[in-house]
């Protein structure tokens, strides 16, 4: 299906993702309209010509005026946080993704475009993992598992309309809270400490080049599986977060042994709930830069004939 002339519908529109799918969609001739819980993101959203609102995807109203005469939905909305209460996980990413699908499929929408996560395979995968897995059995981490429980939300409407599941591996570019605003505000501070070494493996895709595996899944009529979208290069993290540094002028990160920094984090998690305050980072993200090895790629180059335009380096600079 061809995006040109097309109505697009986008959750998160005004998030770090979504801003930047809408953005494409547009620059590809079609109609954008999208829905951000964040009201200031939704504002952003109808600044750059987006036919957007405050939405949550929760909310059936929300989701049956996002869908309304679309053709295509991406649904970018998530929690993403390396962890954090299960019930509110399983209520945006598991929840959220029936309710938006379920509006689709109702409002007779083509394609739907479901982003999941490389963390559906856990923090101890195979190297070159592909599709089919293995996933995690006894993975209680709410981020993984909750991506991993939307995907077969998001399938189960398969049919009815052509669903796709893209899982985007560690998105980064200007904007990104996860993989460069959080580090760089943390490293200003003196607290990025990387966990035996650096050695953890990254596997990168710039925000616009994942935007392209997007539409492009969709202009090719690419349905009913998914595909990992990644660099499918190997990046330390001492690497990476070494030239993040170097690009803001700042020093690189220290490193400590995990068995230091796991209580240390322990106790700083514990400090920052018994006050309701978010802590600066859980415990559960030192597992997310130990992860072990790289994703395969080859189902993105192979079916949308992808490959990553942005080579990192490039991409951080232009980050900072």
């Amino acid at each position: 299906m061809e995006i040109e002339g097309r109505a697009v519908a986008i959750t998160g529109v005004g998030g770090f993702i979504g801003r930047r799918v809408a953005a494409l969609a547009r620059a590809r001739g079609a109609r954008v309209r999208g829905i951000d819980l964040d009201a200031a993101a939704a504002a952003r959203a109808v600044e750059d010509g987006v036919d957007a609102r405050p939405g949550d995807v929760t909310d059936p109203a929300s989701a049956a005026w996002l869908t309304r005469g679309a053709d295509v939905v991406v649904h970018a909305a998530a929690v993403v946080k390396e962890a954090g209460p299960m019930p509110l996980f399983e209520a945006v990413n598991v929840g959220g993704t029936r309710t938006v699908a379920a509006a689709a499929r109702e409002a007779g929408v083509a394609r739907f475009v479901h982003l999941s996560s490389v963390m559906v395979y856990g923090f101890d995968f195979p190297d070159g993992v592909e599709e089919e897995g293995p996933y995690p059995c006894t993975e209680t981490n709410p981020y993984v598992v909750t991506k991993l429980r939307s995907e077969g939300t998001a399938m189960a409407f398969h049919g009815e309309m052509g669903v796709t599941i893209l899982r985007p591996g560690d998105v980064y570019g200007r904007g990104s809270g996860p993989w460069v605003d959080r580090p760089l505000g943390l490293m200003r501070q003196g607290l990025m400490i990387l966990p035996d070494g650096g050695r953890g493996v990254l596997n990168l895709v710039h925000v616009d080049d994942l935007a392209r595996a997007i539409l492009d899944a969709v202009a090719r009529d690419v349905t009913g599986l998914p595909i990992n979208v990644c660099d499918g290069a190997r990046t330390t993290c001492a690497d990476y977060f070494g030239a993040l540094a170097e690009a803001a002028g700042l020093p690189r990160p220290r490193a400590a042994p995990l068995s230091l920094l796991r209580p240390l984090f322990a106790s700083i998690e514990a400090a920052a709930d018994a006050v309701g305050r978010e802590p600066p980072a859980r415990v559960d993200a030192l597992r997310y830069l130990l992860r072990p090895g790289v994703y395969s790629n080859a189902r993105a180059r192979t079916l949308l004939g992808w490959a990553p335009s942005v080579a990192w380096a490039d991409g951080i600079r232009d980050c900072v």
